[in-house]
């Protein structure tokens, strides 16, 4: 029998009501490092959801504005849905999260399920006979590290990417910015805002969690598991040729879904 949401979904979740404004939302996603909260109504019944990219629009530090404005609809699940279904549903929309509920005619929330719980989920043994190159994006957007972050966030509001490899003025990678890096420290404000121009160096990740294209998918996901991080920059002979994240080894599981 295979596994259910219910074993493995995140319990008691954040959650945001239907009239809260967006820059609780904002705190909220920033705080918890998170995707995406579940939107519920006066009788704690899921809505939505709002995701940290609807977020990342709101560059004002004050607004009147509610969340129900930023509801995005998606597909909820029972304790008793199977992972499968569940990894299917996020791959084929990208959702950031997947909201729990105690039944399809009773929608009060339960919990959620991210691709970090779907993740964790998987034996890293089904992936031996893959290599890292068959399954890495090779489609990169890259910054350097004398970027502007305003110029990355902007960047990343654009392509929906999650991370951006930083690489120096010679091509090498050198690091790794992500949405989390920005959302936690306002960032995005900056330059919007003032006219300090905040530099991607001063929020990038170092040191650089790198594989080789020839490198074993397993390893790659245990490495991502090992070091809590969603993402790994594919190098071969000093240079960046990839990208693997937790959604391209979820896809190679379980299939794009139709």
């Amino acid at each position: 029998m295979g596994t259910k949401v219910g074993e493995i979904m995140s319990k008691d979740p954040v959650s945001v009501m239907e009239g809260d404004f967006v820059t609780r939302s904002r705190q909220l996603i920033r705080d918890n490092q998170l995707r995406g909260l579940p939107i519920i109504n006066g009788s704690g019944e899921v809505v939505g959801i709002v995701t940290d990219r609807d977020m990342m629009k709101i560059a004002s530090t004050r607004s009147n504005v509610t969340v129900s404005g930023f509801s995005v609809e998606v597909p909820v699940m029972t304790p008793e849905t199977y992972l499968e279904e569940a990894a299917r549903l996020l791959i084929r929309a990208n959702y950031a999260i997947l909201p729990v509920v105690r039944s399809s005619e009773d929608r009060r929330l339960l919990g959620v399920v991210s691709p970090i719980d779907i993740f964790k989920s998987i034996d890293p043994e089904r992936l031996a006979d893959r290599k890292v190159k068959d399954i890495m994006n090779t489609d990169i957007e890259t910054c350097n590290p004398q970027d502007s972050v305003a110029k990355v966030w902007d960047a990343m509001l654009d392509s929906d990417f999650t991370g951006m490899p930083v690489l120096d003025d010679k091509g090498r990678p050198v690091g790794m910015i992500t949405r989390f890096d920005i959302l936690k420290t306002g960032g995005a404000r900056v330059g919007k805002d003032t006219t300090y121009v905040m530099k991607v160096e001063k929020l990038m990740s170092t040191p650089l969690y790198s594989i080789g294209p020839e490198a074993n998918l397993r390893d790659a996901s245990k490495m991502m598991l090992d070091r809590g991080i969603g993402r790994i920059s594919v190098v071969d002979d000093g240079h960046l040729v990839g990208i693997i994240d937790r959604y391209d080894v979820i896809k190679a599981i379980f299939g794009e879904g139709e």
